[in-house]
């Protein structure tokens, strides 16, 4: 089984001690925030404003190049206009820092990294609708095609061979499957998985590359209402670069589509709205469209598995970790029982109707 992370568990005092040491900010206010495998903060600076705190786990921690691509990746993306975090420099002027921190256990290396906090609600928290979905589509779609003409020495980073959370990757799924015991969804994960060695891995070669944010979820899509018209919704923000790797852009478009089912009081419909709203950026070709459904029940395969292994080893994080678990075993369940043809029928019917409205 491929190694394992282990997340950061560093104390409020400390993260005070170092934030001044480091970063030379006094915090007044200092509150923990849920996260995965990382440690995150939010933290209020009399004078300064709000700011995230993120100390990267001991894995990913040991890579300072791919944290540079995926951070200077936010601060070309804010360059152009995307509503990302940046970081604040360190006090040597450094996008971040390797400390050496005791969790209880002895030293550790983490690298940590002071974000810019960035206003609005997660997608997560309001009910979702039509318009949401689409601009959700659209944002995911312009961060891929802004992504292109990025450049950077520690861009070959994002080539993360074996990493769990490139959809390239799910058969390595298979070396978590015993995380589900005798369940009987376990027949159905191991049937995508099959489904994909045959319809997926043979066609990547047809597949457009690009740089993916790997995880557009609900919880990392921040909106607000949009002045200009009250009854309708911006994306105020796009957070966590973590699983940013070189993918396709169908994976991008099957991820989100993947997220924002699981609060939706529709999610069968959510399909739709998403793709018309990412191909309104970049039109899916017909290899791409194939692909769609599978991959979605292939992230929800990896959401869902890689979230049971997970609570093994961090049982306290329980509730966040099971978050996509609540309704989406059932949602995964729905569509294999639908099967493509009816889906597909679905979701390319909602975004041809798109398109229909938009000609002249």
């Amino acid at each position: 089984m491929p190694s394992e992370v282990s997340k950061p568990y560093i104390s409020e005092t400390q993260t005070s001690e170092l934030l001044e040491r480091v970063f030379g900010l006094a915090v007044s206010r200092l509150s923990p925030l849920p996260s995965y495998d990382d440690q995150n903060f939010h933290v209020v600076v009399p004078g300064r404003g709000e700011f995230l705190v993120k100390v990267t786990n001991t894995v990913d921690s040991c890579n300072a190049e791919l944290l540079e691509a995926q951070t200077r990746s936010m601060m070309y993306l804010q360059e152009q206009g995307l509503p990302v975090p940046t970081p604040l420099l360190t006090r040597d002027g450094d996008i971040m820092s390797l400390q050496s921190i005791d969790c209880g256990s002895g030293d550790c290396k983490y690298m940590v990294r002071v974000l810019t906090y960035l206003p609005g609600i997660p997608i997560a928290k309001i009910p979702s609708s039509p318009q949401i979905l689409y601009e959700a589509g659209r944002s995911a779609a312009t961060l891929d095609k802004v992504l292109q003409g990025f450049e950077h020495p520690s861009l070959q980073s994002l080539h993360r061979e074996n990493f769990i959370w490139n959809l390239s990757n799910i058969p390595l799924l298979e070396s978590y499957l015993d995380a589900l015991g005798q369940e009987p969804t376990s027949k159905v994960v191991k049937e995508v998985i099959q489904q994909f060695r045959d319809k997926i891995q043979p066609n990547l070669g047809v597949f457009r590359k690009c740089i993916n944010h790997g995880d557009f979820n609900d919880h990392n899509v921040l909106i607000e209402a949009d002045a200009r018209s009250p009854q309708r919704y911006r994306i105020s923000g796009i957070l966590d670069f973590g699983d940013m790797s070189y993918g396709y852009y169908v994976f991008e478009v099957a991820i989100c589509i993947m997220y924002m089912m699981i609060e939706s009081e529709e999610p069968l419909s959510v399909g739709g709205h998403v793709l018309a709203g990412y191909e309104s950026v970049i039109p899916l070709n017909p290899e791409e469209r194939d692909a769609l459904f599978l991959l979605v029940l292939a992230r929800f395969c990896q959401s869902l598995v890689m979230a049971r292994h997970s609570v093994t080893l961090q049982p306290t994080n329980a509730e966040y970790l099971m978050i996509t678990a609540r309704t989406g075993w059932k949602h995964l369940l729905r569509l294999w029982e639908m099967g493509r043809e009816a889906v597909e029928q679905l979701w390319f019917g909602t975004a041809s109707s798109y398109q229909a409205a938009e000609r002249p």
